[in-house]
């Protein structure tokens, strides 16, 4: 996770941008615990994670401000894609692809029909690709005053 910040962050944000995006950025424990995170290794090492949820925090790890873990009612509320790290030594070979799929397909199976996230810059490629589409653009607040760039994006899912 923290390769995966300081390295795609920085060709979007200035130095303080990417420092400032650790707080609110990183894992969610509440995600292990549901049974919804998932890892993907490769060469012996962890290549990326990302997980979904059925709970209302859109974004942040165990340490972000603002979390809500109120289930969400599949029949009305979207999914959330959260957490989507690759290491940059795997970055376009598929990993985050895979997850996301992964991630879609469980949703799915649990009633949900659309999946929303907050993207940060160097995501939002891959979730355009994939066909997401942005909500809107919304800046969040840290403690240094650094307004880290999101982008709430979502998609109707495909059922089976």
């Amino acid at each position: 996770m923290e390769q995966a910040i300081r390295i795609h962050l920085a060709a979007y944000l200035p130095p303080e941008g990417v420092a400032a995006s650790f707080e609110i950025m990183g894992l969610d424990t509440q995600l292990i615990a549901d049974g919804t995170y998932f890892v993907v290794e490769a060469d012996g090492q962890i290549a990326g994670c990302g997980g979904w949820s059925r709970r209302a925090t859109l974004f942040g790890g165990d340490h972000s401000a603002g979390r809500d873990a109120a289930l969400v009612d599949p029949a009305t509320e979207p999914a959330r894609i959260r957490a989507m790290y690759t290491h940059p030594d795997f970055a376009r070979r598929g990993v985050g692809k895979l997850i996301l799929d992964t991630c879609e397909a469980a949703a799915s199976a649990e009633g949900f029909s659309r999946c929303e996230m907050a993207a940060t810059l160097s995501g939002e490629p891959l979730y355009r690709a994939t066909g997401y589409k942005t909500i809107e653009p919304f800046e969040a607040d840290t403690s240094s005053g650094f307004k880290v760039p999101l982008i709430r994006m979502g998609k109707v899912l495909a059922r089976a």
